[in-house]
């Protein structure tokens, strides 16, 4: 019981940070929206969360967020989010003369689904874990 209780929270917490996870690799495409030459980038939801969880092999590693400085007066940084996930580059539809690929209106749509889709997340633990408080406190 307790091992079932345990594997769900792992699964939601995991669906959490995935999700949050996409939602920078997205902010990132529509932030570079024209920057000239900026190949957008993402990942496949379910085989990262399969992979996360234990059900399918590990491919990848972790997600490696790099800055470029086009300027002298701009700061270097990088970032590395939590989990493995193989970074895919999107298909673009249309070719642009300066190489970006990114699409604005497929990343917003992208953007607002996976925040809806995080919502739903984060409100599905927040549920179980009321529902843990609420077994604890009757007994």
């Amino acid at each position: 019981m307790i091992g079932r209780i345990n594997d769900e929270f792992n699964f939601n917490a995991q669906a959490l940070q995935l999700r949050s996870q996409r939602q920078e690799v997205l902010t990132a495409n529509l932030a570079n929206a024209e920057t000239p030459n900026y190949k957008a980038r993402d990942f496949d939801f379910s085989t990262a969360l399969k992979e996360a969880t234990g059900g399918g092999k590990a491919i990848g590693s972790a997600m490696t967020v790099s800055l470029a400085r086009t300027q002298t007066g701009h700061i270097a940084g990088s970032s590395t989010a939590g989990l493995p996930v193989a970074m895919l580059y999107r298909t673009p539809t249309q070719d642009a003369i300066d190489g970006n690929t990114v699409d604005p209106d497929l990343e917003r749509g992208q953007f607002a689904e996976n925040a809806l889709r995080y919502d739903a997340s984060l409100r599905m633990l927040s549920g179980q874990i009321r529902t843990m408080q609420t077994v604890m406190q009757n007994n």
